[in-house]
């Protein structure tokens, strides 16, 4: 069992050779490896609790290959991107029927999850909206919902790198669930702006800009049970009353 925060730190060193773009000469690339490792790893070690104690580096080396095509198959859906968007910008009548595409995944952990949601983030073209954790589905908008298929045909290549990279439950041969488009699936709320609103609403908000409680809290019915938007600000003062908010 190896300690997982040296790993990370030159993780680091090499993900620093990426951001900083070094020119494609060994000792330009050596020196940003190096660099960037002598900074990668005290920062590791200061942030050592956010990783679990070890990490067996037997899988950990037997992963390489599939990070190595994953890495591979990924940038160069990146250049191809790049030029079908290039391409629809240029092109005369503009190409782009945006859509937003509900896509289950089968990678279940969150650094999994967090990889694919990523990826399509970087890929032009595509955006991740959201993750619904209920369904472990995304939402990705895409610049063209014409061919769908054209989108999801390399993210499930990527699932399936991914899926053994790291060691997921089901297989690249287990079949990806269906995906589904809008406007029949329209996207509901953020997940987290939800919650957020949930856990403000638990304390039923600030009395003065509170509707009176209707039957179905325990209060009296004083009106329609589905008041209009406004219903939820009837009890605020300052925007009534006879000077009408001036």
């Amino acid at each position: 069992m190896t300690r997982r925060w040296p790993v990370a730190g030159l993780l680091f060193g090499v993900i620093w050779v990426f951001v900083r773009g070094v020119e494609p000469r060994p000792d330009a690339v050596a020196a940003g490896l190096l660099s960037g490792t002598l900074v990668g790893l005290p920062v590791a070690y200061v942030f050592r609790r956010m990783y679990s104690e070890g990490i067996e580096m037997r899988s950990t080396v037997t992963s390489v290959p599939y990070a190595a095509l994953y890495v591979a198959v990924f940038l160069k859906d990146v250049v191809v991107a790049n030029v079908d968007v290039a391409y629809r910008v240029l092109a005369p009548g503009m190409r782009i029927e945006p859509e937003v595409m509900y896509l289950p995944l089968r990678v279940r952990t969150d650094l999994g999850v967090t990889t694919i949601a990523n990826s399509i983030t970087l890929t032009p073209g595509t955006v991740t909206l959201d993750h619904d954790p209920e369904e472990n589905a995304l939402y990705v908008h895409i610049i063209d919902g014409r061919n769908p298929d054209a989108v999801v045909e390399p993210i499930r290549q990527w699932e399936d790198y991914a899926l053994l990279l790291f060691d997921e439950e089901l297989s690249p041969g287990d079949p990806p669930p269906p995906v589904r488009m809008t406007p029949e699936d329209a996207p509901p709320d953020p997940k987290t702006v939800r919650l957020s609103i949930a856990a403000l609403d638990m304390g039923r908000g600030p009395p003065e800009r509170r509707s009176p409680r209707g039957p179905e809290d325990g209060g009296p019915d004083d009106g329609p049970a589905d008041g209009g938007p406004d219903d939820e600000w009837a009890g605020d003062s300052s925007a009534g009353g006879e000077d009408g908010g001036r």
